[in-house]
């Protein structure tokens, strides 16, 4: 069985996330979204929040999981047996911090193999904290976030 994770911190999901999650559910037999919590990092939507937004938005998506972490993601990783990270990237930006970051896990365990998924064009400009800036001027949020996901953004800014 090729198992996956994609991690990253969706505060909050976006259509680009969405994109990504599909794509490599359609490539991997299994895919965990590994939703992180960090407790230095303030975040909009609490952890168990992103994981049930995710869970709904891939509820068709039989393959996928979702779950938080908050250690390594090598050690995480490692734990469920799992080798490969998915990593999404929009720009040359992304690229370069996504690359030292492979590097970084590659240092801590080198049997951690990271693939560098480009999102697709019309997700190009999608950064979860400008939909955040946007959101909190009550700006109209329509194409970059899922429904569910725009509904719960007004619903913190209210």
């Amino acid at each position: 069985m090729l198992k996956a994770a994609f991690p990253g911190s969706f505060d909050p999901p976006t259509l680009g996330h969405t994109n990504i999650v599909r794509r490599a559910a359609s490539i991997f037999d299994e895919l965990l979204v590994v939703v992180a919590e960090n407790r230095r990092k303030k975040y909009l939507f609490s952890a168990e929040e992103r994981v049930a937004m995710i869970r709904e938005l891939v509820k068709d998506c039989g393959n996928v999981l979702v779950e938080i972490c908050d250690t390594l993601i090598v050690d995480f990783l490692r734990r469920r047996d799992i080798r490969l990270l998915v990593r999404g990237v929009r720009g040359l930006d992304d690229f370069s911090y996504e690359f030292e970051l492979s590097m970084m896990n590659k240092a801590l365990d080198p049997r951690i193999e990271t693939i560098f998924m480009t999102t697709d064009p019309e997700y190009f400009v999608l950064r979860s904290s400008s939909i955040k800036e946007l959101a909190s001027f009550h700006g109209d949020t329509t194409g970059m976030v899922p429904p569910l996901v725009a509904e719960a953004l007004k619903a913190k800014y209210r």
